[in-house]
């Protein structure tokens, strides 16, 4: 008997499910903060575009690649039937619960809200808490983390009317989760060099990595609790400044004289491109620049950094997430750029408010062109995999 695809078992609904929704935030998430929408809402349209990006579209493209790695992890079958079907059930009940929020208490619909990630958490552990991997155990550690600051997301929304401490929390463990999924980098290049014969050898992993992961780590604990005045704000500035250059100088070491890359490697080093962009961002906010950089590091960091490595890990995981990545095709390299395109145009609204109402629906539109077309992929690539004809990518 052929094990069950990805499309029908594994992580498969939730690639899906992740994508449309990523679209459907941003075609209601931009009319609203515009002004040209008034859904009947309990939370502010900033803060329900935020809950719903890294607590709703984040987790689930989380749970398509973890349980669509199962196989290959753990050696048990994937998850199919009955439990991924109420996984997949508390998902969108979640998102139904924010949806419905002017209606029900603020416990209610955190409830609803936590049903998902302490689901998937549970799921997930059961997995790999015995296989002892690092890199699991990590992710299983983002999960977690992950828990914690949607409920303090909710504690702080019902308490002061909007989330900081929650929101930089949580985007603080993505990017975390970001960094480790960027560690494929290498494995990308491998394939790209097995499939165009010899080539110089990818640079090693060596203090720089170490470094840049313990100055980023420490910069964004400070940036978490930045307003609380732990530290003066030019020494915040100083190390946010340092963990900046640091993430930069990781990135530099994979450059094309060292894995001489495709656009598989391209795409992936824009998305990472944005993470020591937060970081100078945020510096510059801490050094006086002012709180539109916050904004704009931000945005950096979610649409830019944890939005692309999203949208690389779902079509690596869609690809059927074994062996080297795929080569990316014109089309998934058009979409990556389009994720790109869209955090840049929402960085620049952030710098130039006056231009807003230009830049905003271009992020919009941008946004929502790359995840529907993901969808459109998605559905294609199951389809030839159901029938057994998958295609090969368009090389580079």
């Amino acid at each position: 008997m052929n094990p069950p695809s990805p499309s029908k078992a594994g992580g498969g609904p939730f690639l899906l499910f992740g994508a449309l929704h990523a679209a459907v935030l941003a075609a209601v998430w931009v009319p609203w903060f515009l002004g040209l929408i008034s859904p009947e809402m309990a939370l502010p349209p900033s803060s329900w575009y935020a809950h719903e990006f890294l607590f709703g579209v984040v987790p689930a493209i989380i749970a398509g690649d973890l349980l669509t790695a199962v196989p290959n992890r753990t050696g048990h079958p994937p998850p199919a039937g009955w439990p991924l079907t109420m996984l997949l059930a508390v998902w969108i009940v979640g998102r139904l619960g924010l949806a419905g929020s002017a209606a029900l208490e603020p416990l209610t619909v955190a409830l609803l809200a936590l049903l998902f990630p302490v689901a998937l958490l549970a799921v997930a552990g059961r997995e790999f808490l015995l296989t002892r991997n690092g890199r699991n155990l990590t992710i299983l550690a983002v999960l977690a983390v992950l828990v914690g600051a949607q409920g303090l997301f909710h504690w702080e929304l019902w308490r002061f009317g909007q989330s900081v401490h929650g929101t930089r929390l949580a985007v603080a463990a993505l990017l975390t989760w970001t960094v480790l999924e960027a560690g494929i980098m290498p494995g990308i290049a491998g394939g790209w060099r097995k499939a165009r014969g010899p080539s110089h050898p990818q640079a090693p992993s060596s203090r720089v990595d170490g470094v840049a992961m313990g100055l980023g780590l420490l910069a964004l604990g400070i940036w978490i609790v930045q307003d609380e005045g732990i530290l003066n704000e030019h020494l915040s500035g100083a190390l946010l400044l340092a963990a900046g250059f640091a993430q930069a100088a990781r990135l530099a070491r994979w450059r094309p004289r060292h894995a001489p890359s495709g656009r598989s490697v391209a795409v992936l080093r824009v998305s990472c491109a944005f993470i020591p962009a937060g970081f100078l961002l945020a510096a510059w906010a801490s050094l006086g620049g002012g709180t539109a950089f916050n904004t704009a590091a931000l945005h950096a960091w979610t649409m830019g950094a944890i939005g692309g490595m999203a949208l690389t890990v779902m079509v690596r995981t869609a690809a059927g997430h074994s062996g080297p990545a795929p080569t990316a095709s014109r089309l998934t390299t058009g979409i990556h750029l389009a994720v790109a395109a869209a955090a840049c145009a929402r960085l620049a609204a952030a710098l130039d408010p006056q231009r807003t109402m230009l830049l905003i629906p271009l992020a919009g539109a941008l946004w929502i062109a790359a995840f529907l077309t993901f969808a459109l992929l998605h559905g294609r690539m199951s389809g030839h995999r159901a029938s057994g004809a998958v295609r090969p990518a368009t090389p580079d």
